[in-house]
């Protein structure tokens, strides 16, 4: 497939006035349910990309980012031209690590568009630089997906799971909505026991007998999975039994990947974000059986948009290894 011109990012028109703003910087935070982007003081968001490892996925990427970028407000350059930011654009995008010629390749087409220098990177990695303000050690990203990823001082990078909705990610929002599905439709023909998930899940659906079609016909299943884990978390902080021993299980998954890639040793620390820790609930018992497993837990001290900026910005970070790295044309 030939690769598309530029012109299918930027949007010359759109600039009002290139000049009100001396060199603008815009980060992004590109996952598979959320796209957020920051602009100095403004920020946004829209829908995500499924991972430019996936078909079209660096259409998909392109497509996300701009549709972000429309959601800042003025002042300042047009959203949706990426000419306007010739200071610099940094991407943590799902699927960068698995699909680094993709990487490369956003990287390049960003980088013509907007005449500034650019790195793009996983989303991982920039979540990494983020919660620990670009040191080594250990991050566990619990959002949609789900992974652990260590970076060492020299920049070895050691990674578990974040195999995403058909072979891994457990754990997960994902995993722990298709769970809480799968234990509503078990109560519904009897294969399971009763749980307040049934009602809940019927709600999405004309009835539960057609809910698999629903999910099944989803673009984006692991999405519409995945927004389904909420539901499961506030049943079992009321007390569903099912709900609850769907949310152990999980806490569980994430306690052992987050310990495949922390070395043994005195001090065994690990940063938790994504979009899971957002609920209290969920976070207080993740954070304990990571406690009560040795692990000492830190508050991070940034987010993905955070680390972005930071990769950016200074080339000599250990996460260096893992970016795609384009200086202005």
């Amino acid at each position: 497939m030939p690769t598309a011109e530029p012109t299918a990012v930027v949007d010359p028109a759109a600039v009002a006035d290139p000049v009100a703003i001396v060199d603008p910087v815009v980060l992004v935070d590109l996952g598979k349910t959320t796209c957020r982007v920051r602009v100095a003081d403004r920020s946004a968001s829209g829908h995500g990309s499924a991972g430019l490892a996936e078909h079209d996925g660096l259409e998909d990427a392109i497509a996300a980012i701009t549709d972000a970028l429309s959601g800042l407000d003025a002042p300042g350059p047009a959203p949706t031209a990426l000419a306007a930011f010739g200071g610099g654009v940094a991407i943590g995008a799902a699927g960068a690590a698995t699909a680094p010629d993709r990487a490369r390749e956003l990287a390049d087409r960003v980088a013509r568009a907007s005449g500034g220098r650019v790195v793009v990177t996983s989303d991982v990695v920039t979540a990494h630089a983020g919660a620990l303000g670009g040191e080594p050690g250990t991050v566990l990203v619990a959002g949609t997906g789900a992974v652990a990823i260590g970076i060492d001082g020299s920049g070895r990078l050691r990674r578990a799971d974040g195999s995403g909705i058909w072979l891994g990610d457990d754990g997960s929002g994902r995993w722990i909505g298709q769970r809480g599905l799968r234990a509503a439709l078990r109560a519904h023909d009897g294969r399971g026991r009763d749980t307040t998930l049934r009602e809940a899940a019927a709600a999405l659906a004309p009835t539960l007998d057609t809910l698999p079609g629903v999910v099944g016909g989803s673009a984006t299943p692991e999405r519409t999975l995945a927004a389904f884990a909420p539901v499961v978390l506030s049943h079992a902080a009321d007390g569903d039994a099912v709900a609850a021993d769907i949310v152990e299980r999980a806490v569980g998954h994430l306690v052992t990947t987050t310990g495949t890639v922390t070395p043994a040793g005195p001090a065994r620390i690990v940063a938790v974000t994504g979009g899971l820790v957002a609920d209290d609930w969920f976070a207080a018992r993740l954070r304990q059986a990571l406690v009560d497993d040795g692990l000492e837990v830190l508050d991070p001290l940034g987010d993905a948009l955070d680390g972005a900026a930071r990769i950016l910005d200074d080339p000599d970070l250990p996460h260096e290894r893992q970016v795609s790295r384009v200086d202005a044309p």
